[in-house]
């Protein structure tokens, strides 16, 4: 009689388990929070002191920024690597918010962590450095890896790296997991009104074309591995416009020809730009500039555009005492003719002031050109370098 009755009770708890209404793994408030006007989660990183998080929640205009590419917007990823491509040690970092090195290679802020703010969100965390739950990734991640290429190879001297394609996988899974946490149509809204913002290429030529690696040289002429470089690109854009991402924000290669590391190499003694490393770069850009024309007509939905970087920097080069810089060929931080033989590694191998130097160390600029660089970006205000319309216009004519 008892063995019945404690059937029965089972039997009743089982039934009333299984007949609850489901409920979603997030309520409906996280849901909403894809909204600009509810506050944002915490991240990673926290907003700089002079932009509060009360600020962002109702100036928000996208739901999230999403980042892919390499050590130019590298905000920590390979702090998580074995790689020599690391940016977790001072003088890196010692002109950001905190002071501390967070694995930007840069002394401060780098381009999107300036667009964040203007586009109200918090600085974007790093994929790796996050712990998977959507509070985290639901205002953006960055995906971008130092050292990483078009070319899944390129930079792989220097250790391990999240290549193109495995950032673009990365993109693909954390929209798969926000279907599952927020719903098919919480998911589609939030990547289809947010922005991602592409920075890659520039360790294809130094790491990869310029080396010679595999011959390469003899196998394609700049133009063709130009072209070749851009095919690739192109089709990963395609396969994230396939999964409802529509607003794209393709950056252009820097002028890596003025850079001190090769202004050491090739031994410059009159501060001249390499001008054939140059002259491959600005092929590359126009050919991108093409590409993307070429994109926005046969994506209907989409909203593309391109930034040229190389415009914008040789504007700041040649018109250096105008931006408030007073040296345009010497690394702040580095060992060498130009500070450009070997990569920064300690304090006392930086300058005291970052801010009237153009480069930072062998191949990256300074947080104050990052800072002209993310405003000519969002609405041209040094130099026109996005086409066929900014940033600003982008997301402030559109209908989110």
């Amino acid at each position: 009689m008892a063995f019945k009755l404690l059937v029965s009770l089972l039997c009743i708890l089982i039934y009333t388990a299984v007949s609850q209404p489901y409920s979603p793994p997030y309520p409906q408030e996280l849901i909403n929070s894809i909204s600009p006007t509810l506050s944002p989660s915490s991240s990673s990183f926290p907003p700089a002191p002079t932009a509060s998080t009360e600020s962002f929640q109702a100036t928000s205009l996208v739901p999230a920024l999403f980042v892919i590419g390499d050590s130019s917007v590298d905000c920590g990823t390979n702090n998580f690597l074995g790689t020599f491509a690391r940016a977790d040690r001072l003088p890196y970092g010692r002109d950001f918010d905190t002071h501390q090195p967070t694995g930007r290679f840069c002394n401060g802020r780098i381009p999107v962590d300036y667009l964040a703010l203007r586009l109200g969100l918090p600085f974007v965390p790093s994929y790796l450095g996050q712990n998977g739950r959507v509070e985290e990734m639901i205002h953006g991640l960055n995906f971008a890896s130092a050292g990483a290429g078009i070319i899944f190879t390129s930079g792989s001297e220097l250790g391990q790296h999240v290549s193109f394609t495995q950032q673009v996988q990365q993109f693909t899974d954390t929209y798969q997991h926000f279907i599952i946490s927020l719903g098919e149509q919480a998911a589609i809204d939030l990547v289809s009104n947010s922005v991602l913002y592409i920075s890659i290429g520039i360790n294809d030529y130094i790491h990869y074309y310029l080396r010679n690696v595999s011959n390469v040289q003899n196998l394609y002429l700049p133009w063709g591995f130009n072209q070749f470089l851009a095919s690739t690109l192109r089709q990963e854009i395609k396969n994230l416009y396939n999964i409802n991402v529509k607003k794209v924000v393709v950056m252009g290669l820097a002028p890596i020809g003025c850079a001190p590391h090769y202004l050491f190499q090739y031994r410059v003694k009159d501060g001249q730009c390499i001008e054939d490393i140059n002259n491959m770069v600005m092929e590359f850009n126009f050919v991108m500039r093409y590409m993307i024309e070429e994109l926005r007509e046969e994506l209907p939905a989409s909203n593309i555009i391109f930034c040229d970087v190389f415009e914008g920097s040789m504007d700041i080069i040649k018109n250096f005492a105008r931006y408030g810089f007073n040296e345009t060929t010497d690394a702040c931080c580095g060992l060498g003719e130009h500070k450009g033989f070997v990569m920064c590694l300690s304090p006392d191998m930086a300058c005291n002031d970052a801010s009237n130097h153009v480069w930072w160390d062998q191949f990256h600029p300074t947080d104050a050109v990052n800072a002209i660089l993310a405003d000519n970006v969002w609405n041209g205000l040094h130099a026109k370098m996005c086409y066929p319309m900014n940033l600003e216009d982008m997301v402030v004519l559109s209908s989110y």
